[in-house]
């Protein structure tokens, strides 16, 4: 198996692998200690995580109409663009700016949409919409902010824009300033709610030229390449609840064929439900699904403090944690959206983009302690403290993704 021939390169590298004995038992010793000490500090991070809020992109909706009007659905962390805090952080917590975006997430919708016209003209200006070479300065026309509720999670407002293309314009293209970190532009057709563009936008870059009215402008290795990079940076570095799920996986694993059979068994499950989520065949709420992710991790977890060998159950139960996981890959599709030309495309792209992320997790994992699954305290030394740790951060998240949320 391809697995196989990738662990044991890794093993074969490892500098450590062919010391003497004794200085191997104290090698291994001295790993077990870092990859402990490596995984409570994830413990801290993730709960840091807990209670900060992602920077995410902004997701920018155009639909052309009649005599040159345009429509730019904004789907925005108002909180993150107001206080400054751009893509060189991956958490508003990380920023300098965090107290003014802590003020502002804690305000009610009304006070928030007075600020937020105040500061219009600077956001405004830092978005650039050019037709044909003509620039055009958009107005808003719409404001949705949802109510405060927990301010432990960013809070995602809806701002609509409209703009008033020359005349003859046939294009457009796309720019944000880059503190407004990346973005995803989508052209939706006038009158329906089919994606036919869609593209990933790194903070400061240009998008396009894009047709208003016939916008299949991408080449399906172009699809291919955005979605790829979407789907491998959702496990890393953006996946800390599916890179742990992968690593609770690897710690069972004695044996590279038991790695094997629960990889399978995830993969074949999580790319079933990432297509019926991504067709909207499936679509259960993110309050149910996220809460059973964090659920899944603590079981898988639990279970390898409480057997030593993988059972029938366990691959059920992985394939079963795998439909899960795909439901919560296809929301992030669900809100970039896929272009109809070239659904397929993206969608197996994104998925492969998935499994590069879960073979390089695996490939970390066989790198740092894979050679020291037969020395005989591998399991007291780096499953059993290594699958506490996963299960604490899990269960923490159980709490924090119910009775905190």
């Amino acid at each position: 198996m391809a697995l196989q021939h990738v662990a044991q390169t890794l093993l074969a590298v490892n500098p450590l692998y062919k010391t003497g004995h004794r200085d191997r038992r104290q090698a291994v010793l001295g790993l077990a200690v870092a990859f402990f000490t490596a995984l409570l500090l994830l413990i801290t991070f993730a709960i840091q995580e807990g209670s900060a809020h992602e920077v995410r992109p902004m997701i920018a909706t155009v639909t052309a109409g009649d005599g040159g009007s345009v429509e730019v659905a904004l789907s925005i962390n108002l909180e993150a663009a107001m206080a400054g805090i751009g893509p060189e952080h991956d958490d508003t917590s990380d920023s300098p700016a965090a107290p003014i975006y802590d003020r502002l997430r804690a305000l009610a919708p009304e006070e928030l949409s007075r600020e937020f016209r105040a500061f219009a003209p600077i956001f405004l200006d830092r978005l650039d919409i050019d037709f044909d070479g003509g620039d055009a300065t958009p107005t808003i026309s719409e404001m949705a902010i949802p109510p405060v509720d927990n301010t432990s999670l960013a809070r995602i407002s809806n701002i609509t824009l409209t703009a008033q293309a020359p005349a003859g314009s046939r294009s457009f293209t796309w720019r944000l300033d880059r503190n407004l970190g990346d973005s995803v532009v989508r052209v939706r057709s006038s009158g329906s709610d089919e994606i036919e563009f869609a593209t990933h936008v790194p903070a400061g870059e240009t998008a396009g030229p894009v047709d208003l009215h016939a916008p299949q402008t991408q080449t399906a290795a172009e699809v291919f390449s955005d979605y790829l990079r979407l789907g491998f940076t959702h496990i890393l570095p953006k996946g800390l609840d599916h890179i742990l799920f992968v690593v609770g996986l690897f710690l069972l694993s004695s044996r590279l064929s038991t790695l094997a059979w629960q990889v399978s068994a995830f993969t074949v499950a999580h790319t079933l439900t990432i297509a019926l989520g991504t067709l909207g065949i499936v679509n259960i709420p993110g309050w149910i699904v996220e809460p059973l992710i964090a659920l899944s991790i603590a079981w898988i977890a639990i279970e390898n403090m409480l057997t030593i060998r993988l059972h029938r159950w366990r691959l059920a139960m992985v394939f079963g944690f795998g439909l899960l996981h795909g439901l919560g890959f296809a929301s992030v599709l669900g809100e970039i959206g896929l272009s109809t030309s070239h659904f397929v495309t993206g969608l197996v792209a994104f998925n492969v983009g998935v499994e590069l992320g879960q073979l390089a997790v695996l490939a970390l994992c066989f790198l740092a302690v894979g050679w020291l699954m037969r020395w005989p305290r591998y399991r007291t030394a780096v499953v059993m403290p290594a699958s506490l740790a996963i299960a604490m951060i899990a269960l923490f998240w159980v709490v924090e993704r119910t009775v905190m949320a």
